[in-house]
């Protein structure tokens, strides 16, 4: 039996307070990429209680995925806006989700965050990070902006910090390893990557973000 709206909001209440709650309830944040980043950062957003989330990747699940991503072996081919859609919604039913399938560009990055609070990027391919950046940066200066740069190999998930750069934007990452360089995405430091910037955009919306 799924629970009942109130009866999670009680449970999460128990957890992070009253007021924490109500804000993050009333927050909404774009999760831009679904890949390794985008969908563990999204399932941790939905189970910290944000209220919104607007979806945004172009591609579908493929078998290359799953050793890292929060997708499942049945969903394999399905746009992966639809299949975080259905997981986020066995984990938090009420959550309200916008999806958009179609890849971010500087001509739709304003349409598709709008409402957005704070940006997430979670992007693989570099110069797609870069591009998104400097486009927040420059053109929506009223956007929190929480980015990632180096989770790849197998060095200590230790090196993974959180750095402020400005006033709205973190950066969360090693800043040195690059799957360029032949080194593999695991799946445990991509998640410790995704956890740093999740726990960032909760601690933005809570007010505890003086890093």
């Amino acid at each position: 039996m799924i629970p009942t709206e109130k009866e999670m909001n009680d449970a999460l209440e128990e957890r992070v307070g009253k007021e924490n709650l109500q804000k993050l309830k009333s927050s909404t944040v774009a999760v831009l990429g679904l890949g390794g980043l985008g969908s563990n950062v999204s399932v941790s957003l939905a189970r910290a209680g944000v209220g919104k989330l607007i979806l945004a990747d172009f591609d579908k699940v493929d078998i290359t995925n799953l050793n890292r991503q929060q997708y499942k072996a049945s969903q394999l081919g399905i746009p992966k806006t639809e299949a975080i859609f259905e997981n986020l919604k066995e984990i938090a039913p009420y959550l309200e989700i916008k999806t958009y399938e179609e890849r971010i560009t500087e001509e739709n990055i304003e349409r598709i965050c709008k409402d957005a609070d704070i940006i997430c990027e979670a992007f693989d391919n570099p110069e797609a990070k870069a591009m998104l950046v400097n486009h927040v940066l420059e053109n929506m200066p009223d956007k929190y902006l929480v980015a990632a740069s180096g989770m790849a190999g197998f060095d200590s998930t230790n090196l993974i910090k959180t750095r402020k750069l400005s006033s709205k934007f973190f950066i969360c990452g090693d800043g040195i390893s690059d799957v360029n360089d032949g080194i593999g995405l695991v799946s445990s430091r991509v998640m410790a990557c995704a956890a740093h910037e999740a726990h960032m955009i909760v601690r933005i919306i809570i007010g505890e973000d003086n890093e």
